[in-house]
């Protein structure tokens, strides 16, 4: 008999340390998907800024420079081409030299 409850005492401990370690683990995760929900939403409010200041062109929106500048560059990959920088040299002829 005493053997028995001493298998029921364990079995309730475990029951409770289980129980203790869901919930750690409950707020260990929902704690980073808070971290990781701001930090991608405020790395995405700086890339609209960017786009939006520096590669829209007139009358287009952020979404549309994206759904442009994507085009592009999956263009760029399927033709194989690098991007090129183009440069005036001293005698006015432009240059270009291959992105590093």
């Amino acid at each position: 008999m005493a053997q028995s409850e001493f298998i029921e005492a364990n079995k309730e401990i475990a029951r409770k340390v289980t129980g203790t370690f869901e919930k750690i683990e409950d707020a260990v995760t929902g704690g980073y998907s808070k971290v990781e929900d701001t930090v991608v939403s405020g790395y995405t409010r700086v890339e609209d800024a960017f786009v939006s200041r520096f590669l829209t062109h007139d009358g287009e929106t952020v979404e549309e420079a994206k759904a442009r500048l994507k085009k592009d560059q999956e263009e760029q990959n399927r033709c194989g081409t690098p991007q090129r920088y183009f440069f005036q040299s001293q005698e006015g002829k432009p240059t270009h030299r291959a992105a590093a």
